[in-house]
């Protein structure tokens, strides 16, 4: 599989502070990969980076094998990007939208404006005024007017801010589509559950350090090793003197309130936890399983930041 997008050893320092520390990753051809990171982490001036808005003080970073600082004509023309909101102009239709654009960037047929628009789900209201477009639909024209270039690497930050359930889905099975298709996605977002749905592998970066690249899916069955349940019992104190007594071997517990344990890594069975209590006499009221996320991985390995 094709490298679109590398970045190797790039370093950012703004005023003798360093923002971006020697981070370096891929994206591949067809992959949807999320980059991670709490507000500060860094995300934005890599994203800029890799737009040529700004140079990295060390480093590299290359689309399709072209430097973005050395060869910038040829990179960017790989590119097409979308920050939060896209630039539209809301008096004018959607088609017409994107035949301005489609001037502004290069000589676009119109064949291929109507198979973009066809793409994002549009047609049926590419001639409506945008202004009467919902922020989705907006989101939609936003994509077509970055695909009308033909990039390689499609850049998204915060894409989904906004948009209510029904339409972050409708732009998640958008993105999947492209991906398909074989149109590298990097996509920024602080959604976590979102990122965990649509991206097929995440990198997470905090305090400008690289902290790790993962698959979704390994993240996923990292997270499920972590599965917990709540107990409500008559008293917590017994609770955890009973299994300690039992020599409940493999589980981690502890309090959680006067009348609340929770157990970590229980699998699939709760009779190690559940026999040394009844026989204990102590009276359970409520169980509750609570199944481990992408968020709590990524709140775990960034010390607890999620946003500042």
């Amino acid at each position: 599989m094709a490298t679109v997008l590398a970045v190797r050893g790039v370093t950012k320092r703004i005023g003798g502070r360093t923002i971006v520390d020697n981070i370096s990753f891929d994206v591949q051809e067809g992959e949807i990969f999320g980059l991670l990171g709490p507000n500060g982490a860094g995300k934005t001036t890599t994203i800029r980076m890799i737009v040529g808005l700004a140079k990295p003080s060390e480093g590299s970073i290359a689309v399709c094998g072209h430097d973005v600082h050395t060869d910038h004509r040829n990179a960017m023309r790989q590119i097409g990007t979308i920050v939060e909101n896209p630039e539209l102009y809301p008096y004018l239709s959607g088609l017409e939208n994107l035949r301005q654009f489609a001037r502004l960037s290069g000589p676009v047929d119109a064949a291929k404006i109507d198979s973009i628009v066809k793409l994002v789900g549009l047609e049926e209201r590419i001639r409506d005024k945008v202004r009467r477009y919902s922020l989705g639909m907006r989101q939609r024209l936003g994509v077509a007017q970055a695909l009308l270039s033909d990039p390689k690497l499609l850049i998204l930050d915060e894409p989904t801010n906004g948009l209510d359930p029904a339409g972050i889905r409708e732009f998640r099975e958008l993105l999947q589509s492209l991906a398909r298709q074989g149109i590298s996605i990097l996509i920024s977002s602080h959604l976590l559950s979102e990122i965990e749905l649509v991206c097929t592998r995440v990198g997470v970066i905090h305090r400008g350090k690289w902290i790790t690249t993962a698959s979704v899916s390994a993240m996923k069955e990292e997270a499920a090793g972590t599965d917990s349940v709540l107990i409500h019992v008559s008293s917590a104190e017994a609770a955890i003197a009973a299994l300690i007594a039992a020599g409940a071997k493999g589980l981690k517990f502890h309090e959680v309130s006067a009348t609340t344990i929770a157990v970590d890594g229980i699998g699939h069975s709760l009779n190690p936890v559940l026999r040394p209590l009844l026989d204990e006499g102590i009276a359970i009221m409520r169980i509750e399983e609570r199944r481990s996320n992408l968020e709590d991985i990524f709140l775990e390995i960034t010390g607890g930041a999620l946003h500042g």
